[in-house]
């Protein structure tokens, strides 16, 4: 990202930030519970063997990392070490452990601690994450305080994975002591009721409903008025897939704060006296994922598994409609698979500009002159997703594809995407680092999860993304990701859509919360002002 981009987003940021909080020291409020909306409830609340942002945005209030993102997303900040250094060499990093620090069930955090967690973080056999870590050959404890990773080689993101949700450091005893034959089966148990070192601390979940989070008397951090972090005495999620009822339900003031809030609403909200419309700067990408397989899970032949085809649809859709139709000219156009935010991101002009004549063209020279018929899914209530439905399934009438939109719960189009029994599905992906290392692994780097789930594969990209991972040279490291970018826009397996920033709506008295760059909602500096 340009440095003027990063200077602006720095600015927007602390601008939301100053916004959040009063004047003095002292005008924070202790106490009180903050009710949030969410659009869809969280799954699994284990760090390392999960990939979605429903438990993702959740997970970094329950559990600390050795170090942490900064507000914008930009950089790096002492975490549950206290500092770090890389050797002149890159090959190794020394990281000092913070004192005194606590998990939320009394016990201290121990060098054995962060030795095992990362270790199981770094495991090849645990979750998908494991990539951002793999550099690391060993993990050794030098005394109580001083942790040493060892790398295999040097790795310019090694620094940024060390803030992101999946290093985040657990119990070892405890999770050790669950039920459970395998690490699989002993994190589904520990998870039912997780012990973390955030600045909250698990209480209670009904799933499909509600979630509550409470404070964690441990919490290292202080706060303004130089007391331990958080404000709040608990966080209670409601989950409301239905974007009206959301917003109702703020309106009414059943609710403190919503999520996702349907960008045909902003303008609304923004002007209702008791509320505070937030549109905070973010990495987020809205897109739709294509199942390039050459037969779908019902054994039928696939069109999308041919480029073209999916060239194809990317032509015949007019991104800048969408743009206004569904977010109200908020959104701009894709210029990659990653945001405009993220590190290394390349281009500057729009990709797939509508042209229907040309969609029809490489739709005939595909095999398919007379269009087909496919399927996304959706989830039900969500506005934004079902408006870009409707507008994608008249764009590709006029090139003779049908498109059925699917409304499916989450739960259930989580599962069919990652066992890749789909045609196509509404997403949306946020960095949870700043490196573009997260993104191309889980979009363009077949190894890790068939790029999207997808079934995409390109040797070249894949062979790029190696390179890229131990490459110090940011100049060459860019080059690699330039041409991972060019070769993904033209054969990979997306729909561009649009960037956003994050719609969040708050009641007047919320203040301090705040929903960084990479998604992650921060409720330690949140607070009710009186």
């Amino acid at each position: 990202m340009e440095v003027a981009m990063r200077m602006l987003l720095r600015a927007a940021v602390a601008a939301v930030l100053l916004a959040g909080t009063s004047a003095g020291a002292l005008a924070v409020e202790r106490g009180g519970e903050m009710r949030y909306g969410r659009y869809a409830d969280s799954l699994f609340l284990d760090p390392v063997l999960n990939d979605a942002n429903v438990d993702i945005w959740i997970l970094t209030n329950l559990y600390d990392t050795l170090l942490q993102p900064s507000a914008d997303g930009l950089s790096v900040e002492p975490g549950l070490a206290s500092a770090w250094k890389v050797s002149d060499d890159g090959l190794s990093v020394t990281l000092t452990l913070r004192d005194g620090t606590k998990f939320s069930d009394g016990k201290p955090i121990t060098a054995d601690d962060v030795k095992w967690s990362l270790d199981r973080a770094r495991n090849p056999k645990n979750g998908i994450w494991n990539s951002l870590v793999a550099s690391i050959a060993e993990v050794t404890v030098q005394d109580p305080k001083t942790v040493v990773l060892k790398l295999q080689h040097p790795d310019p993101a090694i620094i940024a994975a060390l803030s992101t949700f999946n290093t985040a450091i657990l119990p070892k005893a405890a999770f050790e002591a669950t039920p459970g034959a395998t690490d699989d089966e002993k994190a589904h148990a520990f998870a039912e009721h997780p012990v973390g070192s955030g600045p909250f601390m698990f209480d209670k979940w009904e799933r499909g409903s509600s979630m509550r989070i409470v404070r964690n008397p441990y919490y290292w951090k202080m706060g303004e008025d130089g007391k331990p972090l958080p404000y709040l005495d608990a966080v209670d999620f409601e989950i409301i897939p239905d974007d009206a009822t959301r917003i109702l339900k703020l309106q009414s003031g059943e609710l403190d704060g919503a999520e996702f809030i349907p960008y045909a609403r902003v303008a609304e909200l923004q002007g209702d006296a008791d509320l505070q419309m937030q549109l905070y700067p973010s990495t987020r990408v809205q897109y739709i994922v294509m199942n390039v397989r050459p037969k779908l899970a019902d054994g039928s032949d696939n069109p999308l598994s041919n480029e073209k085809v999916r060239q194809a649809l990317n032509y015949a859709v007019d991104k800048d409609a969408i743009i206004q139709i569904v977010t109200h000219g908020v959104g701009k156009p894709q210029t990659s698979y990653m945001s405009s935010a993220t590190l290394y991101h390349s281009g500057d002009t729009p990709l797939y500009p509508v042209d229907v004549a040309k969609a029809k063209q490489l739709l005939a020279d595909a095999g398919f002159p007379n269009g087909f018929t496919t399927s996304v899914m959706a989830l039900p209530g969500n506005q934004d997703q079902l408006g870009i439905g409707a507008a994608v399934q008249q764009m590709w009438a006029a090139v003779g594809v049908k498109l059925d939109i699917e409304q499916v719960d989450n739960a259930t189009l989580t599962d069919r995407y990652r066992k890749g029994n789909f045609s196509m599905r509404m997403a949306a992906w946020t960095d949870d680092l700043n490196d573009p290392s997260e993104i191309t692994s889980y979009f363009a780097y077949s190894p890790v999860i068939d790029a999207l789930h997808s079934g995409w594969k390109n040797d070249e990209v894949d062979k790029l993304f190696e390179a890229s991972q131990r490459e110090s040279d940011a100049k060459k490291r860019a080059e690699e990701y330039a041409q991972i970018q060019k070769i993904y826009a033209e054969t990979g397996p997306i729909l561009y859509l649009y960037e956003t920033p994050y719609p969040v709506a708050l009641r007047k008295n919320v203040q301090g919360f705040v929903q960084i760059p990479l998604g992650n909602n921060i409720f330690a500096g949140a607070y009710l002002a009186k």
